[in-house]
């Protein structure tokens, strides 16, 4: 097999119509660069006829690599599967709904150039509805004050990363899965530079609202702990200003004889306690339910069906039928 210089993974779902375009302007870009370059396609279960364009622009050009999962796993999960089959010295990971523009390619891999394991695209003038970028505005927020560290909202996937980054974000087979934060998380030296991000000219966002509070509480819980340190402080805090009170009562009816009242105040101390010891024990159920998807070791994805062989190709730490 000939070497491959450069691998572009991007994940399909919901914009058949767009990845002719997509191929044209990638190979465009990609072969000033390198004319050993691959396209791998993950059909993530799409409900269109994503998968039979796959197949045929693979038939026409064999740098494009389809795989197609047997379910809807999900972004970050098709994300994984074509990175355990990405053979470039360096990876491109970018959307197929061309708000990633190809064009901006060349500036990732020329700043990589300058000894940079990972270069990251950080959206300039995001492209979005003003409720997705206030939900992405607020979740970094949360997460930054949970984790301890420092996350600008304008992080994207897009990026271009090493062989070296790539095989360490693919041997963390964990189940709560977000490639730009697991890319944070690896290290190595990394720069972040501004890019175009356009507007979605295909399809319509596979992201509802339900989604995204969905993988906004999976990366919160994955990698920080603090919500059990904050019902903890939150439970010594009500008990010292409880006993506080309670001291408070005491001494006005021992000392001035003033007579204990207030049965409605009592009934919601009562209620709002009871809620607290509610919410905390939910809180440490969210990461038992955690702890019990992890432990059952299942694999991260399943392929029905690729347009390579994969038996050729070294997929990390994957196999052809699924992704252990």
């Amino acid at each position: 097999m000939n070497p491959t210089h450069i691998s572009v993974v991007t994940p399909v779902y919901g914009c058949d119509n767009g990845l002719r375009e997509l191929y044209d302007r990638l190979a465009s870009v990609l072969a000033p660069i390198s004319a050993d370059f691959e396209i791998i396609m993950v059909n993530d279960s799409s409900p269109d006829a994503a998968w039979e364009v796959i197949k045929e622009l693979a038939r026409a050009d064999g740098r494009i690599k389809g795989i197609n999962l047997s379910r809807n796993f999900g972004q970050h999960f098709a994300i994984t599967a074509g990175l355990d089959y990405a053979r470039g010295d360096w990876v491109v990971v970018m959307d197929c709904d061309l708000q990633h523009k190809p064009e901006e390619i060349p500036k990732l891999y020329k700043k990589a150039q300058e000894g940079y394991d990972l270069v990251v695209g950080m959206r300039a003038r995001r492209q979005d509805t003003f409720l997705k970028k206030l939900g992405s505005h607020l979740f970094y927020r949360v997460f930054s004050y949970l984790t301890g560290s420092r996350v600008d909202n304008r992080l994207s996937n897009f990026g271009i990363y090493s062989q070296k980054v790539v095989r360490s974000i693919t041997a963390l087979r964990e189940q709560n899965r977000a490639f730009g934060l697991l890319a944070l998380w690896v290290g190595f030296r990394r720069a972040e530079i501004e890019i175009d991000h356009a507007r979605r000219p295909y399809g319509q966002s596979a992201y509802t609202f339900r989604r995204m509070m969905s993988l906004a509480s999976d990366s919160i819980l994955s990698h920080s702990d603090r919500l059990l340190l904050l019902t903890v402080k939150l439970g010594l805090s009500l008990a010292i200003t409880a006993l506080a009170y309670a001291t408070w009562i005491l001494l006005r009816y021992v000392f001035w004889a003033t007579p204990v009242e207030g049965w409605t105040s009592l009934m919601v101390s009562i209620y709002f306690t009871a809620g607290l010891i509610i919410g905390s024990i939910g809180v440490v159920g969210l990461y038992v339910g955690k702890i019990f998807n992890e432990v059952k070791h299942r694999p991260l994805y399943f392929i029905e069906s690729v347009t390579f062989d994969p038996g050729s190709i070294s997929a990390g730490t994957s196999r052809p039928n699924g992704g252990g």
